[in-house]
């Protein structure tokens, strides 16, 4: 099978997954052969210390069709998706998490939804088996990355999705180090459709995203995506300007007028302080915008591939 002949690429990056991954493997081959014949299944190894690499080469060993990436460390999600798009062949490219909450049996309908002329399918989870925390804090998170970017986000929507070859390399035209897939093919535009999907309960493996690394995340994304905060701060402080000139005409008007005398210290080292700790926080969101650029000056790799099979 030559790759021009390649309909379906399906890739996943993978952490710590050694519970699940030849039940994603046997359910992906299941629901794609249904389909088509001429697929590829594109596992990408993102450091994982567990023996999540030893089973992709023993699935790619027994079929051709799964082909592994080992990066040389975690690099994170994105990053594993970026390895895995950049080697993708197929017609369609469908990225998905590997812990089986995105179910394999789901392809089939977003396929199907690619003959009316959509670019990409986005599936849509009707029912998320999450914890309320979990939950709570996704809807939190998409409130302040709407706020931040001007735009409105479906939270029922993740990576889960089928995407022409054209859109894939579009993204993959983008380089950036602070990346977010989701965010990116939103930003590209092109005709998009919907699938309500189911969405699964998953393995019992434990979420690599515990809650820093999902703020430094959150971070990373509205920096990318936005320079909202800088306008933001730009406001406050012209707003503080506007209540300090208010001020100090209300303290000429109580000593000139009044004869009142003029408040001491106290006011004085509050104002002195407040003033400082805005200050400090603008100067912190500077600082980012500029570790940002330093980052992307530096032109490192996005990731760092050890070894592969099959690819």
């Amino acid at each position: 099978m030559s790759k021009q002949n390649l309909e379906i690429s399906v890739v996943t990056p993978v952490y710590q997954a050694e519970e699940c991954l030849e039940e994603l493997y046997s359910r992906l081959a299941r629901s794609l052969s249904a389909i088509n014949p001429n697929f590829e299944i594109i596992m990408v190894n993102d450091g994982s210390l567990d023996t999540s690499w030893s089973l992709i080469k023993k699935l790619a060993n027994e079929d051709k069709k799964v082909k592994g990436i080992n990066l040389s460390r975690n690099f994170g999600q994105h990053y594993a998706i970026t390895a895995g798009l950049d080697i993708a062949k197929g017609k369609w490219i469908i990225v998905m998490d590997c812990d089986l909450q995105d179910q394999p049996e789901e392809i089939e309908k977003l396929y199907a939804k690619t003959k009316n002329g959509y670019d990409l399918i986005l599936a849509r989870r009707t029912a998320r088996k999450d914890t309320l925390i979990k939950k709570l804090s996704s809807k939190i998170f998409y409130k302040i990355f709407d706020y931040f970017t001007d735009s409105e986000t479906d939270n029922a929507i993740a990576n889960f999705g089928i995407y022409n070859k054209v859109v894939i390399e579009n993204i993959n035209n983008i380089r950036e180090h602070g990346r977010s897939f989701s965010a990116s093919i939103k930003w590209l535009g092109f005709k998009r459709g919907y699938v309500d999907v189911g969405h699964g309960f998953g393995s019992k493996r434990k979420s690599s995203y515990n809650y820093p690394k999902l703020i430094n995340l959150a971070v990373d994304i509205i920096l990318s995506h936005s320079t909202k905060p800088l306008k933001l701060f730009i406001q406050v402080g012209f707003l503080i300007s506007f209540i300090t000139f208010s001020y100090g005409i209300f303290i000429f008007i109580k000593y000139f007028i009044f004869g009142i005398p003029i408040p001491g210290w106290t006011s004085l080292t509050l104002s002195i302080y407040f003033l400082g700790s805005v200050l400090c926080a603008g100067i912190g969101i500077l600082g980012l915008y500029l570790g940002k650029i330093y980052e992307e000056v530096k032109k490192r790799p996005l990731y760092i591939i050890k070894e592969k099979i099959n690819a």
